[in-house]
């Protein structure tokens, strides 16, 4: 597919701010560019950005009803009383649990935990869970990534006598639940100064707030940071502000000092010794935690990450990765049938959405073949199956397409809805399937343009190979850690041409190692094109070829190096 190469463009004040830095701060002149454009202008912004500080965190009660949700926890805990911590299946509702409870621990033995099925019980916060709650004579629950459009929920709660305190950071509706404490940023009320907090950093500002009333020592919070770490990845929440802050450390922890179940899954993907990063969490760690709630219950997960054994984190790092083994077969058989009904589709280059439903998918995967699609076709996807008496689905969005509005643009043809702007969830009735997949069809085709359709690669900076230095490299790891908002740069060169040594590389030949000159540097620089095979004739011939990528670290034998991950190529326009 061809993709549109987007490359930012210099302002003479942004010049004139990296000029004014060059002066007061040590830095590659490239990165000094780099922080400008992300709105880093003054020495001391580089220099919390560079070294985040966990005293900058923000004021926990700040956030709405944090007082009355600290108030309502040391009552709990100075009666003695039974508490049930609620998450959702997700990495992000598991590692919230997990958090919340490895921390209370310490404070109470009344502790239960609660991860609803994701296809008995679907999404949320569930009637079973209260009941259970009721029979187990728990009067507290504290649910974390979910609940803030449990109305119904939290008023068959209130009638039972048991308290909610909410800790979500999904938008919530005009209509609050009427539990005890709801804590989200997002609020309309809030005036809390980070509004994209993860549901398990919301979990930690709650444990940090209730620390607080209790002049518990910051530091015995610091272990859970693996955890905001992990929720902040996978659940792809920008990483800045205070988020970046609770990566950063995050990391730190991840890599020093992992706690015995977290070490067990980085043992079963491969990072036992490695310098764990985003990416890592990303596409080893998260999947892994998340197959659990896919194929299984996310409580193997929960378990997981509460270990105090060896041997059980063992067994259970074991069991999570035959669950993702098992995931990415279904996941892969899904795919293919949902490419099969899209390839039946007349006129499908005309389509600007796309909704494709089979009742036998697996409720699991059908997120991860919605971002398949998406990625593919690169339109908006929503994939639905059926779960129990209703249709259940996954969306995905596009660069540009608010998918949370269009789907709540739908809401009167639905029985459930959440998400955010590139990523949502649905549920609804068979008999209103047709209506829906209709509407969601108009919404795509008024709001998508024929540019949206178009895979775009934003460019950060033109750089010659001269400028691929140990500087550079050095300045650009002190940016990490990288995600949404602070993402890893992309450079374009121009005019490169193949040293006389460039191959292809692969199995099945698909990948090809390039050792490129540009006439700016002598020796040649090495760079990896991973499933561009199909150059290495153009490129072979001497053709000029121009080509934006990112600048990444290779070990290979013992010995580290510069490399170049591309990310296109394209024959320069000037040959």
């Amino acid at each position: 597919m061809t993709k549109r190469w987007c490359l930012k463009t210099h302002t003479d004040e942004e010049l004139r701010i990296q000029e004014k830095l060059m002066r007061e701060v040590r830095l590659n002149p490239v990165v000094c560019h780099l922080l400008v454009q992300r709105g880093i202008t003054t020495s001391d912004g580089v220099r919390k950005f560079f070294r985040p500080k966990l005293e900058d965190l923000h004021d926990p009660f700040l956030m709405p009803d944090m007082q009355k949700a600290v108030e309502r926890l040391n009552r709990a805990l100075g009666n003695n009383e039974k508490i049930l911590i609620y998450g959702d299946y997700d990495v992000d509702g598991t590692s919230a649990v997990s958090l919340v409870y490895r921390f209370l621990r310490l404070y109470s033995s009344m502790l239960d935990y609660y991860i609803p099925d994701r296809y008995d019980e679907g999404y949320g916060i569930s009637y079973r869970s209260i009941d259970y709650a009721e029979q187990n004579g728990i009067k507290l629950i504290i649910a974390l990534d979910c609940g803030i459009k449990a109305v119904d929920k939290i008023d068959y709660a209130n009638k039972k006598g048991i308290d909610f305190i909410i800790c979500d950071h999904h938008m919530p509706d005009d209509k609050l639940p009427d539990a005890l404490a709801v804590l989200d940023a997002k609020r309309t009320d809030s005036k809390y100064p980070y509004e994209h907090l993860s549901g398990c950093g919301v979990g930690f500002k709650f444990m940090q707030a209730f620390a607080k009333s209790n002049n518990i020592p910051f530091n015995r919070l610091e272990n859970l940071l693996e955890l905001t770490a992990i929720s902040i990845a996978s659940d792809i929440v920008p990483i800045t502000g205070e988020n970046r802050i609770l990566a950063y450390y995050g990391l730190r922890q991840i890599n020093y000092n992992a706690s015995l179940g977290l070490k067990g899954i980085m043992k079963t993907c491969g990072l036992t010794g490695k310098d764990v990063t985003i990416s890592d969490i990303v596409f080893k760690i998260g999947p892994r935690i998340n197959a659990s709630g896919r194929m299984m219950n996310g409580r193997e997960a929960v378990d997981l990450l509460l270990a105090r054994d060896e041997k059980i984190a063992s067994e259970k790092s074991a069991n999570i990765d035959a669950y993702n083994d098992e995931r990415r077969e279904m996941d892969r058989k899904i795919t293919d049938e949902a490419n099969a009904i899209i390839d039946d589709v007349k006129d499908i280059e005309d389509k600007k959405g796309i909704v494709v439903y089979n009742p036998e998918w697996h409720k699991g995967v059908i997120g991860i073949v919605a971002s398949r699609l998406t990625e593919k076709y690169y339109r908006p996807a929503v994939v639905l199956t059926k779960s129990g008496e209703l249709i259940t689905g996954s969306a995905r969005a596009i660069t540009g397409f608010d998918m949370y509005k269009a789907i709540e643009n739908c809401r009167d043809l639905l029985e459930n809805f959440g998400g955010h702007t590139y990523a949502a969830g649905l549920s609804l009735r068979e008999e209103n399937l047709e209506a829906f997949t209709e509407r969601f069809m108009k919404i795509a085709s008024e709001e998508v343009t024929p540019d949206q359709m178009v895979p775009q690669i934003d460019i950060d900076e033109v750089i010659t190979l001269r400028d691929i230095n140990d500087s550079l490299m050095r300045d650009l790891k002190r940016m990490n850690p990288f995600g949404p908002e602070n993402e890893k740069p992309v450079f374009v060169t121009y005019n490169v041409k193949d040293y006389g040594t460039s191959r292809i590389v692969g199995k099945d030949g698909t990948h090809l190692k390039l050792e490129l000159t540009d006439g700016s540097v002598a020796p040649p620089t090495h760079a990896i094109a991973f499933g561009m095979g199909e150059y290495e004739t153009y490129v072979k011939k001497g053709n000029s070829i121009d080509i934006c990528y990112t600048v990444e670290e290779n070990t290979y034998n013992g010995t580290t190096s510069i490399q170049l991950m591309i990310k296109d190529i394209r024959p320069s326009v000037k040959q």
